[in-house]
């Protein structure tokens, strides 16, 4: 794989039972390259290793007083000084394209996981450590790719050198075969305590970063509450606990460089007064003294690449066994409650070739909870946390085990995902709005059977067009004007809002809404009800809101409580009937309901803000 063709077609399926194996796999699928990399390597040490025997000719040439033999070291020198100048180069180019084709493949399976899973994956994996795993992980998981075919060919050069060594000078070679792999492992009792070290500092890291990223998204909210210097010193703390562990971390590491460069050098000195007293001894002779010598100095070089793949190894072990239980996950299912075998399954695949085949009712099995086909559905939880659960297994895409939503009587998570998000489109409580212009934001898959003005005007997007366009001067087209991150600069109410008319534009078979309006103005609330009427007549909504004014839209209401539906009917009727439901949605407290079970005055106030509201607000627009 060359870097231009990146990304890759197929980036495969990853061996993701541990850090280890998810390591092998990404080798194994990258054997070509590490393969190159090993050759450019070989010849890259190899003749930085002949450059002693080179050296150590020229200078029994010298001493021999023979210019033939002169002649021959120099042009020796000449060709082994190209070699390694061309193999370093390559080897450089081969082991960055490793680098570069391991980070994209890893950053390809992560992408595809969390497209796959969707919203499930910040609840089941801390959104700090996700990013730490996007950025930082997948450098340091190329990195060890990248060294690893180096190393081999540094171990290869050191191996054949010694027993070079062994052949031209036994008496000076034993002690350099003998020294040299006592230098290479001595480091390795310390490397458990590095690599402890590190991954201290590595967790700590990844806390600090997530209460960073947690602070920045909640930013506007401790303003509003006086929290800032809070949290600031929350993460003052924290980044100096990372450096604190930082600081421990590389103490080991220096330690572990010192003792590199200690035990080599008194290998290099033992070696030069054994060998001086052997040419005394006349046993050897003045230019094998200085190959021997200058072979053991020029392996300082490829042996320093050992100290190297301990250091990669260490820091992509734990990133890349963050990295395998990412992509580890599995969309929630249920084996045995909803799945069917054999001539079910090949039946699902023919009807997820035509969406249209797959429509009907919206049942939730665990909860009891029916949404008739083409009608508005609201649904009453007074838990936030298990009506967003709920949310997510009508969308098809559980974050937690459990039985599957069915879609006309087929069970949503045998579907293939793309299918199942094309049938059912679920807008959080807290939708994601991407940087970009609002023409981008808004250019999503759609039927084409809605306007993208409709939309906009259906959820009352008006006023949030006419602020774009007063607070971007270079855009004359309140469609161009561009959204930060997050829609940071845009209130909570207009952020809803946006989704929401992305959402209608989208025009999905079923539509799913978590609190649509839960930022919004009673008023503006009042005309999106009547918009999201009309805009999805005749189209499958379930709407999770606890609002009279959504309520009383609908054609049919479900109230779930204690995690199953307990009553249905209209709005009207279940205020007058379940004392539970009226409590939720009137907010009284359970004093309040015990005193009068029949509450008069606050159903005649939750009844009053329902179409009546919408009405009143039309008079007072004619009267204007």
């Amino acid at each position: 794989m060359k870097i231009q063709d990146l990304p890759y077609p197929d980036p495969g399926v990853p061996d993701a039972r541990s850090g280890s194996r998810f390591l092998w796999w990404l080798f194994r699928n990258q054997l070509g390259g590490q393969t190159k990399a090993l050759a450019w390597g070989l010849l890259h040490f190899g003749c930085v290793a002949a450059l002693p025997f080179c050296v150590g000719v020229a200078v029994q040439a010298v001493v021999d007083r023979s210019g033939s033999q002169l002649a021959l070291a120099g042009g020796l020198l000449a060709l082994a000084c190209a070699g390694s100048a061309v193999g370093d180069t390559f080897l450089h180019r081969a082991a960055v394209t490793n680098w570069i084709t391991a980070a994209a493949r890893v950053q390809q399976l992560l992408a595809r996981k969390a497209a796959r899973l969707g919203s499930a994956l910040t609840r089941r994996v801390a959104a700090g450590e996700v990013v730490a795993v996007s950025t930082g992980d997948v450098e340091k998981i190329g990195w060890f790719v990248e060294a690893l075919s180096r190393f081999t060919a540094a171990v290869v050069t050191v191996v054949l050198v010694c027993a070079a060594l062994l052949v031209h000078q036994p008496a000076l070679g034993v002690v350099v075969a003998l020294g040299l792999p006592v230098v290479a492992l001595a480091v390795l009792p310390l490397l458990p305590r590095a690599t402890r070290r590190a991954d201290v500092q590595r967790e700590k890291a990844g806390r600090a970063t997530e209460l960073a990223s947690d602070t920045v998204a909640g930013l506007r909210v401790l303003r509003g509450i006086g929290g800032e210097e809070l949290f600031l010193d929350r993460y003052r703390d924290a980044s100096q606990e990372v450096r604190h562990a930082a600081v421990r971390s590389a103490r080991m590491w220096s330690l572990i460089a010192a003792i590199q460069v200690l035990l080599p050098g008194l290998l290099l000195v033992g070696l030069v007064w054994y060998g001086v007293d052997l040419a005394r001894q006349g046993r050897i002779t003045v230019g094998e003294l200085v190959t021997v010598y200058s072979s053991v100095m020029i392996l300082s070089y490829p042996l320093r690449h050992f100290e190297e793949i301990a250091m990669a190894y260490s820091f992509s072990r734990p990133s890349a066994r963050r990295a395998a239980g990412v992509l580890a996950l599995e969309r929630a299912t249920d084996s045995t409650g909803t799945r069917a075998a054999g001539s079910r399954s090949a039946d699902l695949h023919s009807l997820s070739g035509d969406l249209h085949s797959v429509s009907g009712d919206l049942y939730d099995p665990q909860t009891g909870l029916l949404a008739p086909a083409g009608r508005l559905t609201a649904v009453v939880c007074g838990d936030p946390d298990a009506a967003g659960r709920l949310a997510e297994r009508l969308g098809g895409h559980p974050s937690q085990q459990g039985t599957s939503a069915l879609l006309g009587g087929v069970p949503l998570d045998e579907l293939p995902l793309d299918d199942a998000r094309s049938a059912v489109l679920v807008q959080d409580k807290d939708p994601v709005l991407l940087s970009g212009t609002l023409r981008e934001l808004l250019d999503v898959p759609a039927s084409g059977k809605v306007e993208l003005q409709r939309a906009l005007t259906a959820a009352q997007c008006d006023d949030v067009l006419a602020a774009l366009a007063q607070g971007s001067l270079e855009a004359a087209d309140p469609m161009d004007a561009r959204i930060t991150e997050r829609g940071r600069s845009l209130s909570g109410g207009q952020r809803q809002r946006l989704a929401l008319a992305r959402s209608l534009v989208t025009d999905p078979q079923v539509l799913v809404l978590d609190e649509p309006t839960s930022a919004v103005d009673s008023h503006t609330e009042a005309r999106i009800a009547a918009g999201l009427r009309d805009v999805r007549a005749g189209r499958t909504t379930v709407v999770f809101t606890s609002s009279p004014l959504l309520l009383d839209r609908a054609d049919g209401v479900v109230f779930l409580h204690g995690g199953e539906v307990v009553a249905a009917g209209t709005h009207r009727e279940l205020l007058r009937g379940e004392p539970r439901y009226r409590s939720v949605v009137t907010r009284e407290t359970d004093d309040e309901a015990a005193r009068d079970t029949t509450a008069p005055s606050a159903v005649l106030r939750a009844e009053l803000t329902g179409a009546d509201m919408l009405r009143k607000l039309e008079e007072i627009e004619e009267k204007a």
